[in-house]
């Protein structure tokens, strides 16, 4: 295969990734931090540190916007809940496990 086939498949497979993120917002950045190391911030500073890698204009606002589909700040009064004290223990439980940005 050759690169740039690899790479419009791979863009291929992260914008289906963003689009079930994108649905599923049943789903709690907390829950996907503890199960997968990363979440939605995570994929939005990834997104935001290769536009930067290109040269392209792209702040990180956008880039997380691009992520969630919509303002962070509207997506979180849409549909994030409180973190429980359960959730926060594993969390911190798991922190050496996160995602590493820059």
């Amino acid at each position: 295969m050759d690169a740039a086939t690899r790479t419009e498949i791979e863009a291929a497979a992260f914008r289906s990734l963003v689009a079930h993120l994108q649905a599923r917002t049943d789903v709690q950045n907390i829950d996907l931090m503890n199960l997968a190391g990363f979440c939605r911030n995570c994929l939005g500073k990834w997104l935001h540190a290769a536009a930067v890698s290109r040269d392209a204009d792209m702040s990180p606002e956008e880039a997380r916007d691009a992520i969630y589909g919509m303002p962070y700040d509207d997506w979180k009064k849409l549909h994030q809940a409180p973190a429980s004290p359960e959730q926060l223990a594993r969390f911190a439980e798991t922190a050496p496990q996160h995602a590493k940005h820059g």
